[in-house]
């Protein structure tokens, strides 16, 4: 049983009706649900974590084929706006499906401030999902070369693809670490609003403004980007001559985009996943809400 479902089966409050969570009661479940996930077995929670990154990878590449050719004809507002409901996706699996998902976990911050959780276990929870998500991510970015779905469209889908992670490792430290802070506020968000409510229409309604928010801005999401930045090499280093003559363009126009550079967007960007998530999302809802609650 996920920790969701054993919160909805043993939360007194969860009657039927159109109601949802009030502000008070999300802080408490969520406090639960990370108490849940921190509490995971390593095999089950690494299994999840897998799910998560292939969840999210189909959500970017979902992502690339909407606006695969798009600034051709689309104003730049517009492709980007379609680009994040599509994304949105992938956390909507994660939600609904049930899955791990390193970014959201940031939320375990709550529980971990509320003393339910020991540092070690949120170190642990966190490390063993990041690996997990970066399996699953990698894993469908592999798939997705092998199948040739780069060369669709006359070759746009895999500019597309190159040019999302070009610009992805050409981001300096402080511009990727800026930039996944603000994206992981509306995932946590886009989390913490899930916990309102009680039905999977209303948790997929509560998913996809901050996602597609967060997309449209051009902010970073490292598990997202373990998907984009493996793929656009795989294309980079495999793609034949045919694809390039499509896109009239050479492997060296993407100087950048090198398993280094790969590793320093990663790193600022995880390193603002967690500030956003944790600090300025978990942690504020644990003071309003959690921080005046006896410990038992």
């Amino acid at each position: 049983m996920s920790p969701e479902a054993h919160d909805r089966n043993t939360d007194p409050n969860n009657h039927q009706g159109i109601d949802n969570l009030m502000p008070q009661e999300m802080a408490l479940k969520a406090e639960r649900v990370g108490e849940a996930k921190a509490g995971l077995d390593a095999i089950r929670l690494f299994a999840l974590a897998v799910l998560a990154g292939a969840f999210i990878a189909f959500g970017a590449m979902f992502a690339t084929v909407t606006v695969a050719g798009a600034a051709d004809f689309l104003p730049f507002g517009v492709a980007r706006l379609l680009s994040g409901l599509t994304f949105s996706l992938g956390l909507i699996l994660v939600v609904i499906g049930g899955a791990e998902l390193f970014t959201g976990n940031a939320l375990i911050v709550m529980a971990w401030a509320a003393r339910r959780v020991t540092t070690l276990a949120l170190l642990r929870n966190w490390l063993i999902v990041l690996i997990g998500n970066l399996v699953g991510a990698v894993a469908t970015a592999g798939l997705i070369f092998a199948a040739g779905q780069y060369g669709f469209g006359g070759g746009q889908v895999g500019a597309a693809a190159l040019a999302a992670a070009e610009a992805k490792a050409e981001l300096g430290f402080g511009e990727a670490l800026a930039l996944g802070i603000l994206c992981n506020v509306l995932v946590c968000l886009a989390v913490w609003l899930s916990f309102s409510a009680r039905t999977v229409a209303g948790k997929v309604a509560a998913v996809v403004p901050p996602v597609a928010a967060f997309v449209a801005g051009g902010f970073e999401h490292s598990i997202a980007n373990m998907y984009f930045l493996p793929l656009g090499l795989m294309i980079k280093a495999g793609a034949g001559d045919g694809f390039w003559a499509d896109i009239a363009a050479q492997p060296a126009n993407y100087d950048a985009l090198t398993v280094s550079g790969m590793i320093l967007n990663l790193v600022p960007v995880i390193i603002g996943n967690i500030i956003g998530g944790g600090v300025l999302v978990g942690a504020v809802y644990w003071f309003v809400y959690l921080r005046h609650r006896k410990i038992t």
